[in-house]
């Protein structure tokens, strides 16, 4: 079964573009709701967030203490790459065993920093979801009411349009809502295409 990767900037659309390929009947893996389960539910992924951050890491009911960690990780350097270290591992197992159950010819993995972390082996192609600047930003600022200071600097964490597309496998360009669904058309049939090469 081929596995792709779905990515995008923040305000490009990817989970709007996710859907549009859910429509076409492909399982989607949501990384970041799924990552959030697993450090809830994984054993051993909790027992390394809790020898990395400290016991504090988890309420006494076992769910994840969110404020602290993130207090944790923001206030001191390194953290955010250890427990990414730590959890992007057990997402990428997860994906696998996920994918091994679907029954379509192949299915997504959508990902904010799938480039940003090499993470684009795990995939036998990536799509990329581009959009202007000035549209994701009114998309966030709609979203969650952030500030365009507040997204100008989550911007600046995640890489350009520009470096992203130089690895990218098919770009979906996010501006024009009417042609999505034609852009997406596309890039489904080119991929059941090489599931037939493949064969």
């Amino acid at each position: 079964m081929l596995k792709i990767g779905l990515t995008g900037g923040i305000g490009s659309g990817k989970s709007y573009v996710a859907a549009k390929f859910e429509k076409l009947g492909i399982p989607i893996y949501f990384a970041d709701k799924e990552a959030k389960k697993l450090m809830n539910s994984n054993k051993v992924l909790k027992l390394e967030i809790k020898q990395l951050l400290g016991q504090e890491s988890y309420h006494r009911n076992g769910r994840l203490n969110r404020a602290f960690v993130a207090t944790k990780i923001f206030s001191e350097s390194g953290f955010l790459a250890k427990i990414n270290k730590l959890v992007h591992p057990a997402v990428k197992q997860d994906f696998y065993n996920w994918a091994e159950e679907q029954k379509s010819l192949y299915v997504i993995e959508e990902s904010a920093i799938i480039y940003e972390h090499g993470m684009q082996t795990n995939f036998d192609k990536t799509i990329l979801v581009v959009a202007n600047k000035s549209l994701r930003l009114k998309r966030l600022k709609k979203r969650d009411g952030s500030t365009d200071e507040q997204i100008k600097s989550r911007m600046k964490k995640q890489w350009t349009d520009a470096k992203k597309t130089k690895l990218a496998d098919f770009i979906v360009e996010n501006n024009e809502i009417d042609s999505l669904e034609d852009k997406v058309n596309t890039i489904h049939q080119a991929i059941l295409n090489l599931k037939k090469v493949k064969k």
